[in-house]
């Protein structure tokens, strides 16, 4: 039997919290074991309770949800931080990024993505909405942070790249974990670990986050 994924949730609305509990109680693998309406309250819960994911909104009172993720993780270390909200703003994108969250959830995905989300969180896997990535690149560029470093992609024949493995990366960049890949493209899971790796070390890339960051990148250049 699989062992339960713990799930905390941080959010100052209290209708939103139940709904989120009874959404994630028909999962049968997620568990909520606690739940808090500002951070503080968190910070008193998460030394005891550990969960292996946090599901944290952005707009909290006294604080930016952005601004507490340091701190979260610091109070219960081995937890994966995910930010879910209505913030479709590129630079709180990167900032939960670039603090430590392992991804950045719209409150309007759909209930099912939203529980596939949590079990990639757990497992590692960065987790960003698609929509979301357009507006990761440009923060970046508007805030002058490097971009990752990656080799040139030319066109045709001469690609680094494999048919194969542009199809992964166009999956990548849509957000999709490595099961759903290779549902879409027809392959085995292993197959598609293989094609990732390859990716990764052919672009000079360290993570599937700058990869998908890549791969938008050269799509608005086109």
């Amino acid at each position: 039997m699989t062992s339960c994924i713990s799930v905390f949730l941080i959010d100052d609305h209290t209708l939103l919290r139940r709904g989120l509990v009874a959404l994630l109680s028909q999962q049968p693998d997620l568990r909520v074991v606690g739940e808090a309406g500002d951070a503080g309250e968190a910070l008193r819960q998460l030394p005891v309770l550990r969960p292996d994911v946090i599901l944290l909104d952005n707009h909290l009172p006294g604080v930016l949800g952005v601004d507490a993720i340091a701190g979260l993780r610091e109070a219960s270390q081995g937890s994966r931080v995910i930010m879910l909200t209505v913030s479709e703003d590129g630079q709180d994108l990167a900032a939960a990024l670039r603090n430590g969250a392992q991804g950045y959830l719209l409150k309007t995905i759909d209930g099912d993505l939203l529980a596939q989300g949590i079990r990639r969180a757990a497992r590692g896997e960065p987790v960003v909405s698609p929509e979301m990535m357009g507006k990761l690149v440009a923060a970046f560029q508007s805030q002058g942070v490097p971009e990752p470093e990656a080799q040139p992609l030319p066109d045709g024949p001469a690609s680094p790249l494999s048919p194969r493995e542009e199809d992964v990366l166009r999956e990548i960049a849509r957000g999709a974990s490595n099961k759903e890949i290779a549902r879409t493209l027809d392959i085995a899971e292993t197959t598609v670990k293989i094609h990732v790796q390859h990716i990764l070390r052919k672009l000079g890339l360290s993570s599937r986050v700058q990869a998908a960051v890549y791969a938008s990148d050269r799509q608005r250049a086109l």
